[in-house]
């Protein structure tokens, strides 16, 4: 049977590309493989009328008959195929009596015509065949020994014959393949078929900067805030972006702030901002030199008349240049999570009695209802989303400013008493960062003062730059704008930024800069020698800028509008610079070429401390919306680097000053930034095994993190009720060997005494000059309050307790004694600071107890930096030395430091059984099986155990280590700027005034910082800058 069926195989490979319409028809298969099978009549096709012979026939007489049946697509079965072999193998090799039964079944009679009719489709068939050849058929029809390669490529390898019905081939398949579209990538099919309404469908829930699509390629994005911001560029570029704040320029978006201006009377504005803030914390609303519209302004506000707690955060404020109206405009800059609760405390003071109204949700504004069109399934394109039954749906336009509301509405709130006009800007105004000494060369690069229009071009061009051509009528407003322009013609003679007063305002009216843009992105590099207007620089760096050169048109929300809906699409300025006859030449527009007011705000750099003052000044620009990848297109071209929010915090980090909200425990919005960076931090830490990651109950780390501030100064404060400091001044060296008195002369350093005798000779604004001034000598009127019988003033005790929150000291009276106190030293480029002003107040054990009694549970903020190797990390302890730690420091300068004795893990056999139990008991046996380990479940608790962390709320953060803590690190690392470990943090007041009272004047401010995932104490200096 196997030599059978092979062999049906076989045949029915032969005959798999006969034409389907053939039928045979047999007898059994049986029979016909025996010689005995002769044709038997089966059900036939009508078209080709097989006969049959029909039962009941008289004689030898036969009847030929045409059957019809239903043409099968399976006639070449098995049976049939069987059926057809054996009748045809039993004919050719039967015997002879086969053979006449074979011969007696064939028809005697066959009629011409039927039988042609029913050949006529096999006959078709085969013609068509012969006369349409395939692609290939040209070819086959040579012989083999004729056919190359190169033929199949080059018709005329090809017989002249062939030539001809190649070349119709060849141009049939070409067509064919261009009808047959090839199919998409994968990244093309998932492209959506709109990707305008796809965009603005995704800035539903956080809003994109008008660069997000440029950020989006090139940095890791994040979505915070209610925004999605780049946070860190995809590529190494650590270092490459500390160069370019150093010696170079960095470009940062800060369009994510948000502004608010408010409008009303100056009386009525300052009487009620004064409630948010302190003369005692430093500069006010109420600044001359930020009143009058010429420098920016920057503090830390509070919630009404609750100075010195309860702060809101840091914000920056510009002042418009009076005009011929009697109102004033502010402007306030903040961080978008101070936003709300900045409102509601202006809603207060302003006496805006309706309460905030919130931002209305992305599909609350006013949107196009698009009817939906049925569309034809195009091979290739991806399935266009579709819109959930009752959803509104987004307006195919491009999203400008602020997609979450109607942009042709505006957010106000309106006082009807004091008749101050709030105003919500918020992404009205984009505002970008230069950073470093060539921020005002790739400034003055890239942008271009706009051409003064006459009177006849500013008469036909009034329909488009209406508001330009106004401006220009008047022969004051063209003076000022030469001003202002001859002001931008003197900044590349200015070797940095910081050689400007700081906060300098600088308004101004350009071009459009995408006009200017270089062919191929270039450097730009200052050129001192190309100045010639010498006494003018030397003026402009020492006196600033005129408050007439502040005014600028963006303070004018019809003016920003107009700029926004004129721009020139960049399709029309590609248009324009195509028909251009040189290539690559600057289009000339004339009248057509838009107009944009800006503001240029100078920020300081490093002003804390006495090292590197002035390190990472830049300039700020304030543009209208609509316009934002116009400007940083021509800016990256200049030469400028992209950095992202990390970047943003490492320029704080190496200025030392905190950054929001990562470095403001005592705001609202610091506390929830803490809070979740914990979660996040535990979620990484839960995801290793606990033999690689650290155990931190062996280090005695607590809260690894976050900082327990809170818990901390409540310890101090207890431990000072109870007695166990005592504020006791040590002036001698009393306590140390005679080799430590005599070995401290040299820790102070050989330049101490030439660095304390020169005074900083910084420049400052006139005003500010006097301010800081009048605050030195108001240090000596510090008296000690020695009949103090509390720890706490009813009032501070009233609020500490009733709100449990920790504050931070900026009162920069205090600040600046603390800071003498401490004494810098000169190790690791560092100098000693004299302030102006009296005579410092002395460290006596009167003035501690009244600074004490004063501020009972308050931080502040100091810079340490390692005096050896050491890299601090966040949440690192800051203790305070020993007796012990000093007399080492003494006997050997390069010692590491002390080390912390590993401490014993009491929860290690608890979490073990734990675990145990928890394999082998259920579910709802496991409180019975955790009450007979004496713990509580995990259920009842609420804290889940995590062997290698503390389960419990930390108590006694104080003294669970061999050395006293008395703070925190808020961020550390290796500072490239000073070339050593250091690190930013926070104290305890009342901790740093009783180590500094306890140690020897030469060795006042020395701590000791710990990693949390380290036994080894490092030995650092403590300063307080201001």
């Amino acid at each position: 049977m196997s030599g059978v069926n092979r062999k049906e195989k076989k045949y029915a490979k032969l005959m798999r590309n006969q034409p389907s319409n053939i039928t045979f028809s047999s007898s059994d298969p049986g029979a016909g493989r025996s010689g005995m099978g002769p044709f038997e009549s089966q059900t036939d096709n009508p078209h080709y009328g097989c006969f049959t012979r029909h039962q009941g026939v008289n004689g030898d007489h036969v009847q030929q008959q045409q059957v019809g049946s239903s043409h099968q697509p399976s006639c070449y079965g098995d049976r049939q195929r069987g059926s057809h072999r054996g009748g045809f193998r039993g004919h050719r090799g039967s015997s002879r009596g086969s053979y006449r039964s074979y011969s007696q079944d064939i028809p005697k009679v066959i009629t011409a015509t039927n039988f042609a009719q029913a050949r006529a489709a096999e006959i078709n068939a085969m013609l068509k065949a012969v006369t349409h050849k395939s692609g290939s058929q040209f070819l086959q029809s040579l012989p083999p020994s004729m056919r190359r390669r190169a033929m199949s490529h080059n018709i005329k390898r090809l017989p002249r014959r062939l030539r001809e019905i190649a070349k119709k081939e060849v141009e049939k398949i070409a067509q064919l393949k261009k009808e047959q579209s090839k199919s998409k990538s994968r990244k093309a099919r998932r492209r959506h078929g709109n990707l305008l309404m796809e965009f603005n469908r995704r800035q539903r829930k956080n809003i994109w900067l008008e660069t997000h699509i440029w950020h989006a390629k090139r940095f890791h994005m994040v979505k915070k805030w209610g925004y999605c911001l780049g946070t860190k560029p995809t590529t190494k570029s650590y270092r490459a972006c500390y160069r370019a704040m150093t010696k170079q320029c960095l470009l940062q978006d800060m369009s994510y702030y948000c502004c608010l201006e408010l409008n009303g009377t100056e009386d009525n504005l300052l009487k009620s901002l004064a409630r948010l803030s302190s003369r005692d914390a430093g500069i006010t609303f109420a600044s001359v030199a930020c009143l009058s519209g010429k420098y920016q302004g920057s503090l830390v506000l509070y919630k009404a008349d609750r100075y010195p707690e309860k702060p809101l955060g840091p914000v920056t404020f510009l002042w418009r240049p009076k005009t011929q109206s009697e109102n004033r405009r502010l402007w306030i800059w903040a961080h978008p999570t101070l936003k709300m609760d900045l409102l509601t405390e202006l809603q207060l003071v302003c006496q805006c009695l309706d309460a905030p109204v919130p931002e209305p949700a992305p599909t609350e504004c006013k949107t196009i209802t698009r009817t939906t069109v049925k569309q034809t399934n195009v091979v290739g394109l991806k399935r266009k989303l579709q819109d959930k039954a009752g959803e509104v749906v987004i307006p195919e336009k491009k999203i400008i400013g602020n997609g979450t509301r109607d942009p042709l509405k505006t957010v106000t709130w309106t006082s009807l008493t004091t008749g101050i006009v709030i105003e919500d800007l918020t992404m009205e105004i984009l505002r970008y960062r230069l950073i470093g000494p060539l921020s005002h060369s790739v400034m003055f690069e890239a942008l271009q003062a706009a051409a003064v229009l006459k009177n006849s071009e500013g008469s036909e061009e009034a329909g488009l730059h209406c508001w330009w051509s106004e401006y220009c009528k008047r022969p004051e407003n063209v003076t000022l704008h030469n001003r202002q322009e001859g002001v931008l013609l003197l900044l590349p003679g200015i070797t940095s930024p910081a050689e400007i007063s700081a906060g300098t305002i600088l308004g101004l009216t350009v071009g459009d800069p995408r006009l200017n843009m270089p062919k191929n992105r270039t450097t730009a590099m200052q050129d001192p020698s190309q100045s010639k207007d010498l006494e003018k620089i030397r003026e402009l760096c020492l006196n600033g800028v005129g408050a007439e050169c502040a005014q600028s048109q963006i303070w004018d929300r019809n003016v920003r509008n107009i700029v926004t809906e004129t721009k020139i699409s960049e399709q029309e300025l590609n248009h324009m610079r195509s028909k251009l006859l040189v290539p690559g030449t600057r289009p000339d527009l004339g009248p057509q070429e838009c107009k944009i007011p800006i503001l240029l705000v100078q920020q300081p750099g490093k002003m804390a401390g006495q090292e590197h003052t002035g390190w990472g000044s830049g300039w700020d620009i304030l543009i209208p919306k609509g316009w934002g990848m116009a400007f940083w297109i021509p800016l990256i071209y200049r030469g400028a680097r992209a950095g992202g929010l990390q970047e943003g915090a490492k320029h704080s980090q190496y200025k030392g000053l905190p950054h929001f909200p990562d470095d403001f425990p005592d705001c609202p919005a610091g506390i929830q930034h803490s809070e979740e960076t914990e979660k996040e931090l535990i979620g990484i830490y839960k995801k290793y095994p606990p033999a690689k990651r650290p155990n931190y109950i062996h280090h005695g780390t607590k809260t690894p993190f976050r900082c327990p501030w809170q818990r901390l100064v409540e310890d101090w404060e207890t431990q000072y009720q109870d007695g166990g400091i005592k504020p006791t001044v040590c002036n001698q060296e009393q306590e140390l060997s005679p080799e430590v008195q005599d070995s401290t002369k040299v820790y102070v350093g050989v330049h101490e005494k030439e660095a304390s005798e020169e005074m900083s000779s910084e420049e400052k604004p006139p005003e500010l000059v006097e301010e800081m001034e009048e605050d030195s000598e108001s240090v000596t009127t510090l008296e000690p309050n020695t009949g103090c019988g509390n720890i706490q003033n009813p009032d501070t005790r009233e609020c500490s307790s009733e709100s449990g929150h920790v504050s931070i000291l900026r009162s920069r009276k205090l600040l600046k004694q603390i800071s003498t106190w401490c004494r810098p030293t000169s190790s690791r480029g560092q100098q000693t600071r004299r302030y102006r002003g009296s005579a410092q107040v002395q460290m006596t054990t009167d003035t501690v107890k009244s600074i004490i009694c004063s501020y009972p549970r308050f931080l502040i903020w100091v810079r340490l930096s390692l005096l050896r190797k050491g890299s601090p990390v966040a949440n690192a302890t800051i203790c305070v030395p020993s007796k012990e730690d000093l007399q080492l420091l003494v006997s050997d300068p390069n010692c590491s430091g002390p080390q912390e004795p590993k401490h014993r893990d009491p929860f290690k056999h608890q979490c073990k059984a734990l675990k145990t139990k928890k394999k082998r008991a259920l579910s709802q046996d496991l409180e019975t099986a955790a009450g007979d380990l004496g713990i509580k479940p995990v259920s009842s608790c609420g804290v889940d155990l995590i062997r290698g962390l503390w389960p419990d709320q930390p108590q006694n953060v104080m003294s669970h280590c061999s050395r006293l803590t008395i703070g925190y690190v808020s961020k550390g690392d290796f500072s490239l700027t000073v070339g050593c470990g250091e690190a930013l943090g926070f104290v305890s007041l009342l901790g740093l005034l009783h180590m500094m009272s306890s140690q020897p004047a030469e060795r006042r401010g020395l701590a000791l910082v710990r990693s949390p995932a380290s036994m080894q104490y490092r030995f650092a200096k403590i300063n307080v800058e201001i």
